[in-house]
Order: structure tokens, then C-alpha cells, then sequence
């Protein structure tokens, strides 16, 4: 999936986008409203009013990576941030869950040894 040997940083927009905008325009999203470059290698995810769609945009080295998802029934669950910002940070297990329709205020996470920072 995603995931594997990407190694990015996963942005979530805190807002609707116009899903009419192609790369420029979403370049100009990750630079305006999320105060972020778009060539620094993470990967920011927008989504649409309905909560329908996802579009994902990415900077591999010498180019750009769109991907759209579509959902033929249902909606996409979008975590709530409550005032943190423009943006909110995923995990790609948290990107994972989204994507694959589980709710991600109903999943529990189990103690793991951390070592501290």
C-alpha cells in the first residue's frame, strides 16, 4: 500500500477543497493554507465537501504523485482536530484506517514500549 517505503510525513488539510484542482492548485492549498512546501516529501491528503473523495499529493524527487479515491457508497471518516490548525498529522496506520473505512475514534491502541524523546 501507501505505506510501504514511503517514509513521508502525512498532512491532513482541516478544510473542504475544491477537488476541480489539479497539482498547481493544490501546490498553491499546501503553500497559502496549510503553510507548508509541497516539495519538502510529505504527503498531504484533501478531501472533498461530501467526504466522498480523497486526493493525495506527493513530491517524489522529480515530480509530483496525485492519487483520487472515490467512494462508490459511504463516506470517508475525517478525524476531528477542534482548533489545531490548518493541518492535522497522520500516522500511515491512521491514513490506512481512513482509507479502508474504519473509524478511527472507535480504535484502540495497546501499550507498546516507547523510548523516550
Amino acid at each position: 500500500m501507501l505505506s510501504a517505503g514511503l517514509g513521508a510525513s502525512i498532512y491532513l488539510s482541516t478544510r473542504v477543497t475544491d477537488f476541480r484542482k489539479g497539482i498547481d492548485g493544490l501546490c498553491g492549498e499546501v503553500r497559502e493554507y496549510l503553510c507548508a512546501d509541497p516539495l519538502g516529501g510529505g504527503l498531504f491528503v484533501f478531501y472533498n465537501r461530501r467526504r466522498d473523495r480523497l486526493k493525495l499529493l506527493w513530491w517524489d524527487r522529480d515530480g509530483y504523485w496525485v492519487c483520487c479515491k472515490r467512494l462508490e457508497a459511504g463516506t470517508f471518516q475525517i478525524p476531528a482536530v477542534g482548533g489545531q490548525g490548518n493541518i492535522c498529522t497522520l500516522s500511515a496506520e491512521q491514513l490506512q484506517l481512513m482509507l479502508y473505512g474504519i473509524d478511527l475514534a472507535s480504535v484502540r491502541h495497546r501499550k507498546r514500549y516507547c523510548v523516550a524523546a
